[in-house]
């Protein structure tokens, strides 16, 4: 019984890992492609390959990847991804900036917050709807909920989600901007809130490679 056993969970495992191996490759070609997509969206009209790249930006101890977006080698905004904890753990966007640090576009990329509410965010911050943001520049001041004291209306029944939300896209314009410093609660910029001298130049930012970018 004991030879049995091992026999069949050596091939469960030997079979497990073919699987794995079969669709790691197609896995990370989704992926890959979604994140593409959702660059594309956020901050389209570029020639450059923003992925190719990529930087890592440290904000309060993590780092964050900008993808930065050039035209005819000319900077003209950038994508960043940020997280920040929701009711049901993190919430991951994608955010887009143009050249002066507004606000072009995002994407929700993850999120495990309650089915139906968390969801909402996908649109409830786009140009139009209740939470719109687009257009607004967060170095002129941190995007808060209007429960908070700040401008933006929270999801419906959903205030926590909005508030990571916020924060994330915040995080992601300290990160956009170079700064090493963000306040926790309201995202506030501690560091720089002036937009105009935190946003970033096109040697800063667009040099391809994965250099980590530290800001003393």
């Amino acid at each position: 019984m004991l030879l049995v056993l091992t026999g069949v969970t050596a091939v469960s495992v030997a079979l497990l890992a073919y699987v794995n191996e079969l669709t790691k490759e197609p896995i990370a070609q989704a992926n890959a492609k979604a994140l593409s997509d959702a660059v594309a969206m956020v901050v389209p009209g570029f020639d450059n390959d923003p992925i190719a790249d990529v930087k890592m930006q440290e904000v309060n101890g993590v780092a964050y990847k900008v993808y930065p977006a050039t035209k005819g080698g000319e900077f003209i905004g950038a994508a960043v991804e940020a997280s920040s904890m929701g009711f049901g753990g993190d919430v991951t966007i994608l955010v887009g900036f143009d050249a002066e640090g507004n606000i072009l576009d995002y994407s929700l990329l993850a999120h495990a917050e309650t089915p139906g509410l968390g969801s909402k965010a996908v649109d409830w911050f786009k140009k139009g709807n209740k939470g719109d943001i687009i257009g607004m520049n967060p170095g002129k001041g941190a995007l808060t909920v209007s429960k908070d004291g700040g401008q933006i209306d929270a999801i419906t029944a959903s205030t926590i989600t909005s508030r990571a939300f916020l924060n994330a896209v915040n995080l992601a314009y300290a990160a956009y901007a170079g700064q090493n410093t963000a306040d926790g609660t309201t995202g506030a910029t501690q560091q720089n809130a002036n937009a105009e001298s935190a946003a970033p130049s096109a040697d800063s930012v667009s040099t391809t490679g994965q250099d980590t970018i530290i800001v003393k």
